[in-house]
């Protein structure tokens, strides 16, 4: 086989059976095949083997024995190792993207241009953070030390499968910090060609451990293990609280990145020929299978009927299509229940009474053999819609229109979450008075570039903690005090 990326997805596939523990791949024989469907067409892709409590086990073990001597390695060596898998990420970008294609049904286009860059974002933002940081700090004759907590489980989801695990894995090597990943069983894939990254970086045997498996199975133990000194999980609010529940006894530090119903404010001054058709797709982008998308787009009711031409015309011009094609902007929804959640929820906002600006229920037309979805838009949504209220995870936006600027605040914070928000108007000064009262862990004015530094993290029952830059990379630190030190 002469094509790299070939090979590099052949070689993946052939480790389908295997958990990485203390720097190599493991057979594992017991625990149940997990399929990995190709949601465009249905096509077992691979299929896992199901690690057990007992595989866990083994992977915190290696990761137990590894932290001390990693913990106090020279942080010149980590980044050495953090520098030495960006390359690699960089190396196989392609690969990485193509795996993302057939295992989670994204968009060439998308994996090309997000999904691996952004991953490789959070490797250079954890190099960036490890190069400038100072380990230990005076305050008078104390000494502020930070020191890495210890064995870190990481618990990660299927929507944005290698940008989650880089997002968590990167900043906890750099703190020193030894680690076990458990990638989502839907799109485990991706995680295992980043295992075989770091193995191919050079990393010490037992610093990074990955173990495929199920939430009840591998999640739990994790939660509940003795040995993890903390865990952080990207993933729905009902996992999170188990996993909450489950680490309680152990008292371990818990960090999670839970839903969202992000609002996005447009000011009476907004610019709409451009902040509606940018709200829109960052409302689908990923097929709107992102815990931060905008889909609540709160506009003035006096322009309610130009907005609603304006997104039509933007949800209409989306190529809904076969991932594989770089013509596409949006393939499938990702797994078989998700897509019944979108197609159920769609249902609900037309019982609710919310207007169809577009889309609506079923399969855009020429694509019923896939989990394909119809990018819809509702208008005349009231706060006390489930459509409003709920995470759909899907590229389903809902327009909210308001008469004062007061009466939209109140609206952006109208929900139980906390993650995102978006501000778009031409004074600066207004629009950054109503992200400050937005209740939200991030608030964008005006779509700004991405920041890899910024932190990110939700109120409420958006989560605990934060991720990015320096506020993630000190999530994986004990903070310790010694007095006289000076």
């Amino acid at each position: 086989m002469s094509d790299p990326v070939a090979q590099a997805i052949a070689q993946v596939v052939a480790l389908s059976g295997h958990a990485y523990i203390d720097g190599g791949w493991v057979a594992l024989s017991g625990g149940e095949r997990l399929p990995v469907i190709n949601p465009a067409n249905g096509d077992v892709v691979a299929e896992v083997t199901a690690g057990t409590a007992a595989d866990l086990d083994r992977a915190v073990a290696a990761a137990r024995a590894a932290f001390p001597a990693f913990s106090q390695s020279p942080a010149a060596e980590r980044l050495a190792l953090l520098e030495r898998i960006h390359a690699l990420i960089v190396d196989r970008a392609e690969a990485l993207a193509q795996v993302l294609v057939r295992e989670m049904g994204a968009a060439i286009s998308h994996a090309r241009s997000a999904h691996v860059p952004f991953a490789l974002g959070h490797v250079q933002a954890a190099i960036e953070v490890l190069r400038d940081y100072d380990f230990l700090t005076m305050r008078g004759t104390t000494a502020i030390v930070r020191e890495a907590i210890g064995v870190a489980a990481l618990i990660t989801p299927w929507n944005w499968p290698l940008y989650q695990i880089t997002a968590k894995v990167a900043p906890a090597l750099a703190a020193g910090c030894a680690v076990v990943l458990k990638p989502s069983e839907l799109s485990p894939l991706s995680a295992m060609m980043f295992a075989q990254i770091v193995h191919d970086a050079g990393a010490p045997a037992g610093v990074f451990n990955l173990v495929n498996g199920t939430g009840s199975e591998v999640g739990a133990a994790m939660a509940a293990h003795p040995d993890i000194d903390m865990i952080s999980i990207t993933g729905s609010n009902r996992a999170g609280v188990l996993v909450a529940q489950g680490a309680a006894p152990t008292v371990k530090r818990v960090t999670q990145e839970l839903g969202g119903k992000s609002p996005n404010v447009l000011l009476p001054d907004a610019d709409f020929a451009r902040a509606v058709p940018l709200g829109v797709m960052a409302a689908f982008r990923n097929v709107g299978q992102s815990c931060s998308a905008p889909t609540r787009m709160i506009v003035p009711r006096a322009a309610l009927a130009e907005v609603e031409a304006i997104a039509r015309r933007t949800a209409e011009a989306i190529v809904v299509g076969d991932p594989a094609d770089e013509a596409t902007t949006l393939g499938p929804i990702a797994n078989a229940a998700q897509h019944r959640r979108v197609q159920a929820m769609i249902a609900v906002g037309i019982e609710e009474g919310a207007r169809l600006v577009c889309g609506g229920p079923g399969c855009p037309d020429g694509l019923d053999h896939g989990l394909f979805v119809r990018p819809t838009i509702f208008s005349d949504v009231s706060t006390a819609m489930r459509i409003a209220q709920e995470e759909i995870f899907g590229p389903v936006l809902v327009i909210i229109p308001y008469d004062t600027v007061d009466e939209a605040v109140a609206i952006a914070n109208d929900t139980e979450y906390g993650l995102g928000g978006h501000v778009h108007g031409a004074d600066l000064a207004l629009a950054r008075r109503v992200a400050l009262r937005i209740r939200t862990g991030q608030v964008h004015i005006n779509s700004p570039a991405w920041d890899p530094h910024a932190p990110f993290g939700g109120y409420r029952r958006s989560g605990n903690g934060r991720e990015y830059g320096l506020f993630g990379f000190e999530e994986y630190l004990e903070v310790k005090a010694i007095l006289g030190f000076a």
